[in-house]
């Protein structure tokens, strides 16, 4: 019989190593919950027509990456109309489909965030999953470059409280407006298109498709021809011009230091002005720990109402490159299983179960833990490998005088307390 793993790039993550996560998840949200940001949790599964509308057709995400598509009776997982479902390859479009559905913005600027698992159908890699877990943060119903500023100053503390700032860098960039992008990208295809034979296949494809994904290439040939391209600021007005030195002003107020990169643009079709992106060279060739940017068309757009134009600005963050670049330059130490183990002889067992129940009512914070009613001998093979600090011992003669043997792990000193004294610890 065939032996039952797990999926090709879906992958487990063993307790040893969701300790890690759950620490690092907790210091994010410790952030979050600082800026004044509210958690939204989202469907897993939406229907594919929102992210052909809103994350871009042109996108590597819609072209090549979607993930799960189903279509057909109920059986294949469709409804009643015959739609199409997909698991959700990012998070912005189902979190602005929801700020739409349940009339958020309603006298409000909603802030939100969301953390769980995308889907997308790629190579696997280091770092790179076909299931992976990623943090988004939207903030929405503001214009002013000072959204901009305060995503990417939330992040900039992020890094500091996970001690790998002095590692990443930041990417600057502006895309203007919809209408300065469309005359950069006239002028972006002639050259191009005049160069075309130089260009390495994936560019040659989007020059038709996707000309400013074209900026992005990876080949090294490809980058040498966009050396003499047409630039996007020579094309920006002077609105999209002061919406970007603002944000650059707040962030030098902040000490966030940054370069500015104009071939920056993100992967999707519906930035605009402010797009940033936080790199290291940490984990091999320089590798994206966080990207995000301004969006104002993107909610006209899912209302099917593009003309309508909304602000909103946001970020996302892929939690395993994040988890990797941590244990590069800043390792979690391994934590405990436990905190407290209590062992006891067979005969008094029950005296230990209570007694663990009513330690862990008295002392909420400790992790205390027990092995099964075996002998002390096994139990206490059983705490010697937990990593407890302290072992709590039971027997006859602790009932009989109502304390328990508390051993120090760490020392191999032992002392008694009353079996009420639950401040052992």
């Amino acid at each position: 019989m065939t032996k039952l793993t797990a999926i090709r790039g879906f992958n487990d993550i063993l307790p040893a190593e969701s300790a890690k996560w759950r620490k690092v998840e907790h210091i994010l949200m410790q952030v979050l919950d600082a800026y004044g940001f509210g958690q939204i949790r989202l469907p897993m599964v939406e229907n594919t027509d929102l992210f052909a509308r809103g994350v871009g057709e042109a996108t590597d995400i819609v072209e090549k990456e979607m993930f799960g598509v189903v279509h057909g009776n109920q059986n294949t997982g469709a409804d009643e109309d015959d739609k199409s479902f997909t698991l959700r390859p990012e998070g912005t479009a189902g979190c602005v489909r929801a700020v739409i559905e349940h009339n958020l913005t309603r006298g409000d600027t909603p802030k939100l965030w969301y953390m769980g698992a995308m889907f997308r159908y790629e190579r696997p890699q280091k770092g790179r999953y076909r299931q992976f877990a990623q943090l988004g943060v939207e903030s929405i119903g503001s214009p002013l470059p000072d959204a901009d500023a305060e995503l990417i100053a939330m992040t900039a503390m992020m890094w500091r409280r996970l001690g790998v700032f002095e590692h990443v860098s930041l990417e600057l960039n502006t895309l203007g407006e919809a209408h300065e992008r469309i005359a950069y990208k006239t002028a972006l295809v002639e050259y191009l298109t005049a160069h075309f034979d130089g260009l390495d296949d994936d560019s040659q494809r989007r020059v038709s498709t996707n000309p400013l994904r074209v900026l992005d290439s990876k080949d090294e040939q490809t980058q040498a021809i966009l050396l003499g391209a047409p630039k996007l600021s020579d094309f920006l007005g002077e609105e999209s011009r002061l919406h970007f030195e603002q944000v650059q002003n707040y962030l030098h107020t902040l000490g966030i230091d940054f370069v500015i990169n104009q071939k920056l643009v993100r992967g999707l079709d519906y930035y605009n002005k402010t797009v940033f992106e936080w790199v290291t060279d940490k984990l091999g060739s320089q590798a994206t720990v966080c990207g995000g940017g301004r969006y104002d068309g993107l909610i006209g757009i899912i209302k099917g109402k593009p003309e309508q134009s909304e602000p909103a600005v946001g970020f996302a963050m892929g939690l395993e490159r994040l988890m990797l670049l941590i244990e590069a330059v800043n390792p979690i130490a391994d934590t405990t299983a436990c905190d407290v183990f209590v062992v006891a002889g067979e005969n008094v067992y029950m005296n230990a179960v209570l007694y663990a129940n009513e330690l862990r009512t008295h002392r909420p914070n400790l992790r205390v833990k027990m092995a099964s009613a075996t002998s002390l001998k096994s139990q206490m093979k059983k705490a010697d490998k937990s990593g407890a600090g302290f072992t709590v011992i039971i027997g006859d003669d602790e009932v009989s005088s109502q304390t328990v043997s508390v051993k120090n792990m760490a020392t191999g000193e032992q002392v008694s307390y009353a079996m009420m004294d639950f401040d052992f610890y």
